[in-house]
């Protein structure tokens, strides 16, 4: 297929054509057939550019029994040299699987040990439908959270060669959002966002969609920064990463009296995120890729259109979107290769794992690895505290016998001295409390300090 290309050269100054052209590679080359993504920028064809390639992959790791086969995804990329890093484009899990810390934890050592810098974007089964019953029903904004104190803490990628990030937290006003990324290969800025499907995690429930409005915000921002760095750096492309399929084709032009209508229509929850990529691609005027996962295998393994209109109804020529969607994703990815001193810098092909590469060693799983069906983790433990400092009820005093005095000399009592009995003393006050009893009146007992209350033994 072919995109338009300008006509004059006055309007190849002012704009940037694009092109895709099908090219039958050699399997014993590529081990795959290969379709070109070529698209033209202004002045690049004398441009001293390095060349350098990246790899994305997605939707790998649907159960236990996937993660030696993604091991073995990620080390057949890494023996091709230009490839400068990996793209995990969303899920670590399927739907299926509970959202358990433990399985993040081993999910992440899996991504770590990739040799090439790996960035993570994260995706719907990741956070955003945590929330069902086969999930384990979590919270889903607890869950991203918890993915943003874990995989998302460092400044730098995975990959046991990391490539330094740029994270919008790093914005005081944005300061949550770490998942959201930056960083620039060559002449190219790439970004990461968090796009998840299904419909960007919009709920039809009343109230304030707080979570959805406020990621919506940040995204915004955060395209609208890489425009103006990427301009800044004299970039000629900018690469886009989202999990989400985003429905392009989905059109709906800004209207005035919108509310007026009384046909009623799903809220499309990409809108926002359609407008500020269209925003995008007219405020830097390079070519822009968008690069997200197809929930549909397509026929190659990727796809390639150019989808977005601005609110005018004209197709924003130098916006691209490339669907990715592999028959099989354990093994098989998409690569990208960019070099700007060609007339046609990005090259997209897909690539197998060659068929005689063995298994790797599974890698050490934590004690509770039936994701399906796990084991009760145990309550964690709580220090011992001793109980509550109760204090024991005040006795009544004992009653002391009273100083006989005596004659002096002699241990025999004084004439008309008698000693008191236990029954001659006064009955309670039914009006004073146990705790006053033989007290002040305030709770204190005889011979105690007013400030400093007594206090009883307590044993644990």
């Amino acid at each position: 297929m072919s995109w338009p290309r300008p006509r004059t050269r006055s309007a190849e100054r002012a704009s940037v054509a694009w092109a895709a052209t099908a090219v039958a590679a050699s399997r014993a080359a590529l081990g795959s057939a290969a379709l070109v993504c070529a698209c033209w920028v202004p002045g690049s064809a004398n441009a001293a550019a390095a060349h350098y390639a990246f790899a994305v992959v997605t939707s790998t790791l649907q159960s236990a029994t996937d993660e030696a086969p993604t091991q073995r995804l990620i080390d057949a990329i890494g023996r091709d040299t230009q490839v400068a890093f990996i793209v995990y484009d969303g899920n670590l899990k399927s739907g299926s699987e509970p959202c358990r810390d433990s399985l993040y934890e081993t999910r992440e050592a899996l991504l770590q040990a990739s040799k090439p810098a790996l960035v993570f974007v994260p995706g719907q089964h990741d956070w955003a439908d945590c929330n069902t019953a086969a999930a384990g029903g979590f919270d889903p904004v607890e869950r991203l959270d918890q993915l943003r104190q874990t995989l998302f803490t460092d400044d730098s990628s995975m990959g046991q060669n990391p490539l330094p990030l740029a994270r919008e937290s790093e914005v005081s006003r944005f300061r949550t959002y770490r998942e959201n990324v930056r960083w620039q290969l060559g002449d190219t800025v790439f970004v990461g966002l968090n796009v998840p499907s299904p419909n960007n995690h919009y709920l039809t429930a009343g109230g304030r969609n707080g979570e959805f409005e406020d990621r919506v915000i940040a995204n915004a921002f955060w395209l609208d920064h890489a425009a103006e760095y990427a301009k800044r750096r004299d970039a000629k492309a900018i690469v886009v990463f989202v999990q989400g399929d985003f429905d392009p084709e989905r059109y709906e032009r800004r209207e005035r009296f919108a509310w007026l209508r009384f046909e009623h229509k799903p809220r499309d929850g990409y809108l926002e995120f359609k407008r500020s990529l269209v925003k995008l691609a007219e405020s830097f005027r390079g070519p822009v890729l968008v690069i997200h996962q197809d929930d549909e295998p397509v026929r190659g393994g990727f796809m390639i259109d150019q989808p977005l209109r601005n609110d005018k109804g004209a197709l924003v020529t130098n916006l691209t979107r490339i669907a990715i969607a592999p028959h099989n994703r354990l093994t098989q990815w998409v690569q990208i290769d960019a070099d700007f001193a060609l007339r046609t810098p990005f090259r997209v092909s897909l690539h197998e794992v060659p068929k005689d590469m063995p298994l790797p060693p599974t890698l050490p799983l934590p004690a509770h690895n039936d994701y399906t069906n796990p084991l009760p983790e145990p309550m964690p433990l709580v220090p011992q505290y001793s109980p509550a400092p109760d204090l024991p009820p005040l006795l009544p005093a004992p009653q002391s016998s009273p100083v006989i005095p005596s004659i002096p000399g002699t241990n025999r009592p004084a004439p008309g001295a008698t000693p008191a009995t236990p029954d001659a003393s006064p009955p309670p006050d039914p009006t004073q409390s146990e705790g006053d009893e033989a007290g002040d009146g305030n709770g204190h007992r005889p011979g105690s300090s007013a400030s400093s209350p007594s206090m009883g033994t307590v044993t644990p």
